[in-house]
């Protein structure tokens, strides 16, 4: 290994063999029992991966694929005490990956074959993928839609929330809202970006609560992050820079990467995590459409966008502590 710099890989005896020892500082440390099943799983990974793509292509190349992966599995059983486990997760001979799972007696929707194909996000739930605006055929739009048509769950951190853009899901968004399922948005007040007319919409929502951020003098938000929980587990997310607007979400030069539970589960945890706390936080208050509400997130909005009297009214509270 010639190439100086930092690194963070596992040493094999290959590259023990090509470290320069004499010549060379070499930055090591060893691996604790805690990660250790973290750093092998990763170092395997990448090895049985090789290992069944290496198998000679033909007719009957996917089922050897499927037989060396069983072996290995077998093998393991004699290695672990857990037997129970192995066994139960070889693999099915016929290759298939289960895509829905739906009860016949209280169908939600009159076809499911077409309904799954409807709301299964084209990007998948399993692999993380790059939005960037130049996806061919796929738009975050168009994708978005079918995360929230299949989601159980939905909390979205925007810094701001256009009309024109909450129209865009007007009607996946009144039909996730009205069946019973749950969604939960944070937004600001920030440069008087917000249209009212958007948040008065969700807040009216059934199944729907919104909060705000007054404070965006000393609490600037700036997060994006969209994510969609599904009670089967297969979560997903959406972190980058498209605020809630038409042209972040169609045409804009926005950036997002959409994450996925079974890839980087930590990712969505740690999402997931922040956004709780913010919602616990007395810094974002809940609206709740009425008219003292409006009054006040219109009234911030002008405040905002530097009209009116910016002198008279704070969002913030004044507590005094003895010196």
């Amino acid at each position: 290994m010639r190439q100086s710099g930092i690194y963070e890989q596992l040493i094999t005896k290959l590259i023990e063999t090509r470290l320069d020892r004499d010549h060379f500082y070499i930055g090591e440390r060893k691996l604790g029992s805690a990660e250790a099943s973290v750093w092998l799983s990763r170092f395997l990974s990448n090895i049985l991966e090789f290992a069944i793509e290496s198998v000679p292509s033909g007719d009957t190349r996917l089922q050897e694929q499927i037989d060396l992966s069983n072996q290995l599995l077998m093998w393991l059983k004699g290695q672990i005490q857990d037997n129970g486990f192995l066994e139960d997760n070889l693999l099915d001979s016929q290759g298939r990956i289960l895509t829905a799972l739906y009860e016949l007696e209280n169908p939600v929707a009159a076809n499911l074959k077409q309904y799954v194909e409807e709301i299964f996000p084209l990007t998948g739930l399993t692999q993380s993928e790059l939005f960037s605006g130049s996806n061919a055929g796929l738009s975050l739009e168009s994708e978005l839609k079918r995360e929230i048509l299949s989601a159980d769950k939905i909390y979205w951190l925007v810094s701001f929330i256009k009309w024109a853009g909450i129209r865009i899901f007007r009607k996946e968004l009144e039909l996730f809202a009205a069946s019973g399922r749950e969604l939960k948005i944070i937004t600001t007040s920030y440069m008087g970006a917000t249209d009212a007319k958007a948040v008065e919409y969700l807040a009216s929502l059934p199944n729907t609560e919104v909060k705000l951020s007054y404070n965006t003098e000393r609490e600037r938000l700036h997060a994006k992050s969209y994510l969609f929980l599904r009670d089967s587990g297969f979560h997903t997310g959406y972190i980058g820079s498209s605020n809630l607007s038409r042209s972040a979400l169609t045409n804009g030069l926005e950036w997002n990467l959409k994450i996925t539970s079974q890839e980087i589960p930590h990712i969505i945890k740690k999402s997931l995590s922040t956004f709780e706390t913010y919602w616990a936080s007395d810094e974002f208050e809940r609206f709740d459409g009425q008219a003292q509400s409006v009054e006040k997130l219109k009234r911030a909005l002008k405040q905002q966008k530097g009209w009116g009297d910016t002198g008279t009214s704070h969002f913030f509270d004044i507590t005094p502590f003895p010196h």
